[in-house]
This record gives structure tokens, C-alpha cells and sequence, in this order.
């Protein structure tokens, strides 16, 4: 997420919340809020759910989000529906296909019902990236899959890209990822298939 970060334009003022300060991009333009436990005498607690909440009034160009694993996916999600274009967050799912499950029950267990949690899904994010750690211990992108709303309201995942033999392939959802991304020249592996 560091690299992706680096790559936000200058002018672009991005607000981080994290548990612990992780992320380091390479931008001119950036805050920094860490959460913080209670002291002894029980004062003093700063979740990331609060710090969700005061990025709010930081006018960030990119709300980012290191680690969604609590109720903070609802003050995210609500973030990212009131025009914060552009934010993002990581989350901890086996593959990229069940990141709406796990935003799911995250948001249940922080009261947020399924219809509830599924349209601001549906209206808050547009691609999930799923990175995987090799035996070297590098991190690369192994899929990239744009969100769709099925017929029943749920959103689900469809592949746009899978990395392939030293290559992005595309995949069903390569079209829909392709609109979202600026008009620059991509090269794609020789299996791209439309585009």
C-alpha cells in the first residue's frame, strides 16, 4: 500500500490511521494518526475507530485505513461514502473473492446489518488487490477483481486480473477495471484477452 500511496499526486493531502505506524509512503503530504491504549488509570484510549472518525474533519484527498479488523469498517465505509474518493484500507482474507464475506462480518459484529453493509459496499469500493507473500518473502499482487452487486443485492468479487507466468493476464472483469483506471497505454501479458 506504501508504493501505491507514493504514487498519489503531490497536491493530494493523504490521512493515515493506523494501530501501529506501518505504512511509509513516499509523498510529500501526509498525517499521521496512531491509535493508542488506555493508561493505568483507564484514561487516555484512542481506537482506530475514533481516529476514522477525526480524519473525517482533516479534508483528506486519501482516508487510508491500515488494518481493517474491527468496528472501524463501518466509520470506513461511511467514510468512503461521503465522497472521499480514492481511500482504501487493507484487510485480512484468504483471496480477494472473500473479502465482502469478511467486510461482513466485520460490519455484523459491529451492528451493521447484511443489506446495510452490503450497499455501502457496493457504493464505498471499487477494487480489492490480493497480495500473497512468496517463499522468498516478497509480496506481490496475485489478482486484482473489480465488486459487482448480484441479483439478490450482495456484492461480489469478479476477476479483472491474475498474475500468470511473469504476466498479468485479464480476466471477466478486465472491461469494468479498465474504466476506472486513467487513459495511459497498460500492457498486459500475452494472454490479455480484451484490451
Amino acid at each position: 500500500m506504501s508504493a501505491l500511496l507514493g504514487l498519489v499526486g503531490p497536491g493530494e493531502r493523504i490521512v493515515l490511521a493506523e494501530d501501529a505506524a506501518e505504512l511509509r509512503p513516499d509523498h510529500p503530504h501526509v498525517v499521521r494518526l496512531e491509535s493508542r491504549p488506555a493508561n493505568q488509570e483507564g484514561a487516555g484510549l484512542v481506537t482506530l475507530q475514533d481516529l476514522v472518525r477525526q480524519a473525517l474533519r482533516m479534508r483528506p484527498d486519501r482516508l487510508v485505513v491500515g488494518e481493517v479488523r474491527g468496528p472501524e469498517v463501518v466509520h470506513l465505509l461511511a467514510a468512503l461514502n461521503t465522497g472521499h474518493e480514492g481511500g482504501c484500507g487493507t484487510v485480512h482474507a484468504n483471496a480477494a473473492a472473500d473479502v465482502p464475506a469478511r467486510l461482513e462480518a466485520l460490519g455484523t459484529a459491529a451492528g451493521l446489518d447484511r443489506a446495510a453493509l452490503h450497499s455501502q459496499l457496493a457504493a464505498a469500493l471499487s477494487v480489492v488487490l490480493h497480495l500473497v507473500r512468496g517463499r522468498d518473502g516478497r509480496r506481490r499482487i496475485a489478482e486484482v477483481q473489480v465488486l459487482e452487486r448480484d441479483p439478490s443485492g450482495l456484492v461480489r468479487t469478479v476477476p479483472a486480473l491474475r498474475w500468470g507466468a511473469g504476466a498479468f493476464v485479464a480476466e471477466r472483469g478486465w472491461g469494468r477495471l479498465r474504466g476506472l483506471l486513467p487513459d495511459e497505454d497498460f500492457e498486459l501479458g500475452s494472454g490479455d484477452r480484451d484490451g
